[in-house]
C-alpha cells in the first residue's frame, strides 16, 4: 500500500477555506429513507467546487477499486466505515474509483439507521525552506523524521476530520447515532432521516464528547452550481452546542461546522482544528 495512504483526501478538503469555490469533500447516497424488503443504495464520493457535481477528482476510498497511479491517485486515501442498525460492521459492495468520483454500494440487509463514516486525524506543518514555502501532511510518528527540527517559519496544526451520511430502511433506530467521544460531531436531536422542508431540527454539537459552544456551522442546498446564489444558511452552537435548522425546501443539503482551538493539543501541534460535515437528504412534507 502507498505511504500516503494512512491519510485522507478530507484532510486535505477542509484545510482549504470555506468559499463558493472551495474544494469540498463529499458522500452523495441515492436515497436515505428507503422501503421495500430488499433495499440497496449507491454512494459516489468525490470532492468537488460545486456540490455533488463531479469536475475534479474522486475522493480516493482505501479498498474501493484501483488508487491507480496518476498524480490524483498520490492523494492519501479515506478510511470508510459502515455499521448496521446494531453497530456492526458492514461492507460495501461494487466499489470502484473513477476519474471524477469514487462509488460503492451498501446492501441494506437490516432494518433500521445505518451510519457511514470517515474519520481521520493527522498533523499540517507549513514552513520556509531555501525561501520557499513547504506544505506537509502525515503521522506524530513521522514529523521529526520528515519536518526539519530548524525549520523556518514553521506552523503545526492537529487536524480532524469526520464525514458522515445516514441511511434509513424502515422506521429509523438510534444505535448508530451515538458518539464516539473523539474530535468534532454531531449528536442528533432531531433524526438525521427525519427531516423535512419548512420544520425545524435540532443537533448538537461536541468536542470530545462535550458541548461545542460558539462552532460556526454552514449549510448548502445541492445544486449550488445552477445558481447565482450560493443559498447556505450560516448559524453558531449556542453554549449548551446546539444549533437549529429550518429547511426552506426539500432537497440534499451539505452541513459543515469547523473550529480553530489551542485547547487540547499536543505537541509539536500549537493549534487544533477539527471539522464535521454531513451530507443530509430533507423531504416534502
Amino acid at each position: 500500500m502507498h505511504p500516503l495512504l494512512k491519510w485522507t483526501a478530507l484532510t486535505l478538503a477542509v484545510s482549504l477555506p470555506l468559499t463558493a469555490q472551495a474544494h469540498r469533500a463529499w458522500m452523495l447516497p441515492s436515497a436515505t429513507v428507503l422501503s421495500g424488503e430488499d433495499p440497496w443504495i449507491t454512494v459516489d464520493a468525490a470532492v468537488s467546487n460545486d456540490l455533488f457535481y463531479f469536475e475534479h477528482f474522486p475522493l480516493r476510498i482505501q479498498g474501493i477499486g484501483d488508487v491507480g497511479s496518476d498524480a490524483d491517485a498520490r492523494r492519501p486515501a479515506a478510511v470508510l466505515q459502515l455499521f448496521a442498525p446494531d453497530g456492526s460492521a458492514v461492507e460495501a459492495e461494487n466499489g470502484s474509483i473513477g476519474r471524477y468520483r469514487s462509488t460503492f454500494d451498501l446492501h441494506l440487509t437490516e432494518k433500521g439507521t445505518y451510519k457511514l463514516a470517515i474519520a481521520n486525524s493527522g498533523l499540517f506543518a507549513s514552513y520556509k525552506k531555501d525561501g520557499e514555502m513547504q506544505r506537509w501532511m502525515g503521522t506524530v510518528a513521522d514529523f521529526a523524521k520528515q519536518v526539519p527540527a530548524n525549520a523556518e517559519n514553521l506552523k503545526v496544526a492537529q487536524r480532524e476530520g469526520r464525514m458522515e451520511v445516514f441511511v434509513t430502511s424502515g422506521n429509523p433506530t438510534e444505535t448508530v447515532l451515538k458518539t464516539t467521544g473523539k474530535g468534532l460531531e454531531l449528536a442528533p436531536i432531531t433524526h438525521p432521516n427525519d427531516l423535512f422542508a419548512g420544520e425545524a431540527a435540532e443537533f448538537t454539537l461536541l468536542l470530545d464528547g462535550k458541548p461545542a459552544a460558539d462552532v460556526a456551522v454552514t449549510v448548502i442546498p445541492g445544486g449550488n452550481r445552477y445558481r447565482d446564489d450560493l443559498g447556505e444558511i450560516n448559524t453558531t452552537s449556542d453554549a449548551d452546542g446546539k444549533i437549529n435548522i429550518t429547511w426552506p425546501e426539500a432537497g440534499m443539503y451539505w452541513l459543515e461546522a469547523e473550529l480553530s482551538s489551542t485547547e487540547g493539543v499536543s505537541a509539536p501541534a500549537t493549534e487544533r482544528r477539527a471539522s464535521y460535515s454531513a451530507t443530509l437528504e430533507v423531504l416534502a412534507p
